[in-house]
């Protein structure tokens, strides 16, 4: 069954880690699916943190949209998908690094991991997604 809007928008305003699809820039490759972190909240924008140079960033850049699909198995199979255009994409923070890590991690891990990806990660751009479709569905309990 199809989730209202406000299931679909409360469930992706949960930490999933969400499967990030982009049509590849390579001839003869299929769209390029990758998990990644990504934060929302209901009624806005999704955005994503990459490096400025990686292979997404690029094939994001040159499509000008992507999708994010999340799901889960427990206590119903249930998934929200979404796709649109590429509304912002701008250099990434420190606080930026902080608020993403601290939806997915614990909050003693926070510091430890924002430190090392900081220095590790290269240069980072936030990419905001504008919600434009949407695919949900909760198919109960199998």
């Amino acid at each position: 069954m199809a989730l209202t809007r406000e299931e679909r928008e409360q469930f992706l305003t949960e930490p999933h880690v969400a499967a990030l699809a982009v049509n590849a820039t390579e001839q003869d490759r299929s769209p390029l699916t990758v998990p990644i972190w990504y934060q929302y909240l209901p009624g806005g924008d999704a955005w994503i943190m990459t490096g400025l140079n990686s292979r997404k960033g690029k094939a994001i850049a040159a499509a000008g949209r992507f999708c994010l699909m999340v799901e889960r198995v427990s206590p119903t199979v249930r998934y929200v998908s979404v796709e649109g255009p590429v509304v912002s994409t701008v250099p990434a923070t420190r606080e930026h690094l902080v608020e993403m890590a601290s939806r997915y991690l614990a909050a003693e891990k926070v510091e430890g991991y924002v430190d090392f990806a900081w220095k590790e990660h290269g240069e980072q751009v936030v990419i905001h997604l504008r919600p434009q479709h949407w695919l949900s569905s909760d198919l109960g309990q199998v």
